[in-house]
């Protein structure tokens, strides 16, 4: 009957495909459904950005993935992964939100912005990345501070503040100040994090050193203006001119979204969503969480390499009760 599914997958990230391809090998009756373009999250990486791991490790389905680096970018990223979908024809609805899911096990309704779904299982693949860690602060919602960094022109010849210290903010910090900027660092941490990789730490601490890029230890920024920003540092708060902010300050998956489907969460520091760690099914019977997002705030606990696996658990499980 139309719209009725086996397994709905919410999301449509690597993950989210490869539970996919999971469902295709199993001759499951599956829909995936996704709120924004075919692995929204990796669309929304930085332009120019290059995977830290290699591309044979990013293999899902047993595509081959080729890329001209040791390390895949993003456009390459982009276009493998739209090959896998082609490859298994992946059944995927694009542009479509979860907007509520009812009922229990072996009789969900999930609801979305364009129509209305019955299904037995859903698989929750949601990632973290639609969700920035804000700063909390006056100014926050200036249309001059991004929490999301596409490239480096628009800021050319600009006073630019970076947030953070990993290596998002890194990269952000040197691809705006070759082309141009100049910037400014704000980093709580007394020092650049040794988890930045190895290839770019020295780079940016050579450039932190020589004076070319400004750096704040220790430091946070406490207020945001149209022209300027303040910074509380060691030696007290300080103002200096600025014409954007970069926050560069981590993300975290949709707690609220979790929360409504009644999953619990954690009250510790990670705020974790509860789930079993064999088969990844939820507090709730016929609800199971894939990928990133399975870390709550913990956000470098999974990510897709050590969390391909999670598909053929999840589907192990689902089959060894029917």
């Amino acid at each position: 009957m139309k719209n009725q599914y086996d397994i709905i997958i919410i999301g449509c990230g690597p993950i989210g495909m490869k539970c996919g391809i999971q469902a295709e090998r199993r001759n499951k009756n599956y829909l995936i459904i996704e709120k924004g373009c075919l692995v929204n999250s990796v669309y929304n990486y930085p332009t120019n950005m290059t995977f830290f791991s290699t591309s044979e490790r990013l293999e899902i389905g047993g595509i081959p993935f080729v890329s001209h680096g040791d390390k895949p970018t993003r456009r390459e990223s982009l276009e493998y992964f739209r090959r896998v979908k082609d490859t298994w024809k992946l059944k995927v609805n694009t542009y479509e939100k979860v907007i509520n899911i009812s009922g229990e096990k072996n009789n969900f309704t999930v609801q979305t912005d364009k129509d209305n779904y019955s299904c037995k299982n859903i698989i929750v693949a949601t990632g973290f990345y639609d969700t920035p860690n804000l700063l909390n602060i006056p100014g926050e919602n200036l249309q001059k501070v991004k929490h999301y960094f596409d490239e480096a022109h628009p800021y050319a010849y600009h006073k630019v503040a970076v947030v953070g210290g990993g290596n998002s903010a890194i990269d952000v910090a040197l691809e705006t100040f070759r082309r141009g900027s100049k910037v400014a660092m704000i980093i709580r941490e007394e020092k650049i994090k040794d988890s930045v990789k190895y290839w770019v730490k020295p780079d940016i601490e050579n450039r932190i050193k020589e004076g070319s890029i400004k750096a704040y230890f220790n430091s946070e920024i406490i207020g945001i203006f149209e022209k300027e920003i303040d910074i509380k540092t060691p030696d007290g708060k300080i103002t200096i001119e600025n014409d954007f902010v970069l926050a560069m300050t981590g993300y975290h998956p949709d707690f609220n979204f979790l929360t409504k489907l009644g999953i619990k969460i954690s009250d510790d520091d990670y705020s974790s969503p509860q789930f079993d760690d064999s088969t990844f099914e939820t507090n709730i019977n016929g609800i199971y969480l894939a990928g990133v997002v399975c870390g709550g705030m913990n956000t470098g606990r999974f990510f897709i390499e050590n969390s391909i696996n999670h598909a053929l658990n999840i589907f192990d499980h689902i089959q060894s009760k029917e």
